[in-house]
Formats: C-alpha cells, structure tokens, sequence
C-alpha cells in the first residue's frame, strides 16, 4: 500500500526555496481523522512553529466532519495542534529556524503506509519576487521543451 496525499501546500513551493524535509506525526481527534481522510484539509498559509521543545501546526484548516455530534459545537477548525517529532528533530528545527530566520511549513498531508495521518514538514527560505518570477520561466521553458519533444515524434 502506497501513501495517499490528502492535500498538498503549494503555496509553500512557490514563497519558499525548500532545504530540508522531515516526516512527523499530528495528534488529531477521530472526528478530524474521518474529516482529513476525505480530503477535508488545506495547508495553505499554514506554519509550524515550536515552543518549549515542542512542535505544533497552526492555522491547517480542517473541515468538520460533516456526520459531526452536537456534543463537539465549539470546533475549531484552525486550532494549533501539536506534531509527533523526535526531540533532536525538534531541536535542530528549532535551532535553524532561530538562527538562520528560515520557516517550518507544512509541505504535504498523507495517509502512511500503516494507516497514520502524516505531515511532511519542511524547512524553507523565503523566495523574493525576482526569484518567483525566475523559477516560473524555468517551469514555463521545461513545459516547452517538453512539448516539443512529443511534436518532434
């Protein structure tokens, strides 16, 4: 059984140069698993930020599940939740994202191969407007080229 993505961030592709990717677990209730696991879920101008040697996830919009009990009227979809790293992870996010001014972003949401709600978190640099516009004339020029591979056939 391959991963399922459920939501990816590309948003964060296009703000920030991405350096380094880690995997780390989310702590969700059942109600936001059934949500996520339909695809329920945006990462957009979503952050991870890290406090007394813990890593949480603000602002991941997930929808509520729409077989949801009255007992749960106060749900948050936007809440901070916390995300399941090693300690050394944690730390040496923490330390660059202190030191270099780099940002931890959600990249990707997926269903694991064992059945687990995943978060691929990575560390990025900001990208400037000259950047942007340089990596979308790559694309553009990529696109081409590729096009004319196919009418050279």
């Amino acid at each position: 059984m391959e991963k399922k993505v459920l939501n990816t961030n590309r948003k964060a592709f296009h703000n920030y140069e991405i350096l380094e990717k880690i995997e780390a677990g989310v702590v969700l209730s059942g109600h936001e698993v059934k949500s996520a696991r339909k695809s329920n879920i945006s990462l957009s101008d979503s952050v991870v930020r890290f406090s007394n040697g813990e890593a949480y996830a603000d602002n991941i919009f997930i929808a509520p599940y729409e077989h949801l009990s009255s007992h749960v009227s106060d749900y948050d979809a936007k809440r901070k939740r916390k995300l399941l790293m090693n300690k050394s992870e944690i730390n040496k996010f923490a330390q660059k994202v202190k030191e270099k001014g780099l940002t931890a972003v959600p990249l990707e949401v997926y269903v694991s191969q064992k059945g687990k709600i995943k978060i691929l978190v990575g560390l990025g640099k900001g990208k400037r407007a000259y950047d942007k516009k340089e990596s979308i004339k790559k694309k553009d020029v990529k696109r081409d080229l590729a096009r004319e591979g196919v009418r050279k056939f």
